[in-house]
């Protein structure tokens, strides 16, 4: 153990036990109810996680609601991490990553508005903006709701990392917990993300070993599946460039500003193309400065067509940024990813799952 990992153990780990022991007894608090949650007259379906950042609890919040919009009416409410806005926001063709966040604003257009998208730090009032706004929804997905425990969901759907898992990790500030481990009982639901490929039937059962759910838990497996490349700026780009057909003398840089961008670096390094990469922090709004040393970089790749890589979230942050180039927006593109599951056993999956507990709470 070296001096500076031996440091950061003895002043953070007192930390985390502090830490901890506040997000017991909140919870504490709520089982007993001397906090209390509100219901409503409708599913709330709450998505979250365990830990901070880079699980692919967005994707799995456009997952589901995706497969509900066909027979709901579906809203997604999220608290709109790191807007410039305060308050109650309903999403609409003028809003802005800076409005309602990025992810929010992602949803958004994912769906072409079809699905209702808010924020608000006040889950509970956010919901009865919602209803009194838009009476005709009839299920709200909660973005990142699982700690927000004033709303009682009918179904809570917590994401864990494959390569980050929950029984591994410590809490904030030494790890990455947001609340103790134990808190996973509150779901009625698991998914453990970003599988990799070729997994082993002995891979799948440490997991459910290590993971030790209720039977009343049901527990799914899911990975990313990565879509063609799009344009970030549609009515520039001139031809798709497809990553298969990239050859060593061609050149990506890629940018990422998401919890975890091992994946997407991994699946760009899986062609032939040389990769440059720059990673800023989750969520960040890119500057007049950063945009000028991508820019300064992009001018270094080599090859006859070099071209910038980005992820889905921040292609929404590019897009509206004013201090980007005109001279970069027809070889801006980024990587969709889609979530799939693993057959890991016969049953139902996670849509009929969900649709069982929202019909056997009545709603």
């Amino acid at each position: 153990m070296t001096k500076r990992t031996l440091l950061s153990k003895l002043v953070l780990l007192p930390c985390s036990k502090i830490y901890g022991a506040i997000t017991y007894v909140r919870n504490k608090l709520f089982d007993m109810k001397v906090l209390r949650q509100t219901e409503f007259d409708i599913p709330i379906v709450c998505v979250g996680n365990l830990a901070v950042g880079g699980t692919g609890k967005t994707p799995l919040v456009e997952y589901i609601a995706g497969a509900f919009r066909q027979s709901r009416n579906v809203a997604v409410l999220s608290r709109g991490y790191r807007r410039s806005t305060k308050g109650f926001i309903m999403a609409g063709r003028t809003s802005t990553p800076r409005d309602i966040g990025d992810e929010a604003f992602q949803i958004y257009h994912k769906f072409g508005g079809k699905v209702c998208v808010a924020v608000c730090e006040d889950r509970v009032f956010g919901i009865n903006e919602i209803k009194r706004l838009n009476p005709s929804i009839n299920l709200i997905i909660l973005d990142d709701g699982f700690q927000h425990r004033y709303v009682k969901p009918t179904v809570s759907v917590v994401v864990s990392e494959y390569t980050n898992p929950i029984y591994r990790d410590s809490m904030l500030p030494y790890g990455r917990l947001r609340e103790p481990r134990r808190g996973i009982n509150r779901a009625d639901i698991v998914v453990v993300s970003k599988c990799p490929d070729k997994m082993r039937p002995m891979d799948y059962r440490l997991v459910v070993k290590y993971l030790d759910l209720f039977p009343s838990q049901h527990l799914f497996f899911s990975h990313f599946e990565y879509m063609p490349l799009e344009p970030v700026f549609p009515d520039m780009a001139v031809a798709l460039p497809f990553l298969d057909f990239l050859t060593p003398s061609d050149s990506i840089l890629a940018i990422a500003g998401i919890g975890n961008p091992r994946p997407f670096v991994k699946r760009l390094k899986s062609f032939a193309a040389k990769v440059k990469v720059d990673v800023f922090p989750d969520h960040h709004n890119y500057t007049k400065k950063d945009i000028e040393h991508i820019l300064a970089r992009f001018k270094t790749l080599k090859g006859s067509q070099p071209i910038i890589v980005t992820t889905e979230k921040d292609a929404v942050r590019l897009a509206c940024n004013p201090y980007f180039p005109y001279e970069l927006k027809a070889h801006t593109y980024y990587l969709p990813v889609e979530v799939k599951f693993d057959a890991f056993e016969d049953g139902p999956d996670i849509i009929e799952v969900i649709d069982k507990q929202i019909s056997g709470a009545g709603l």
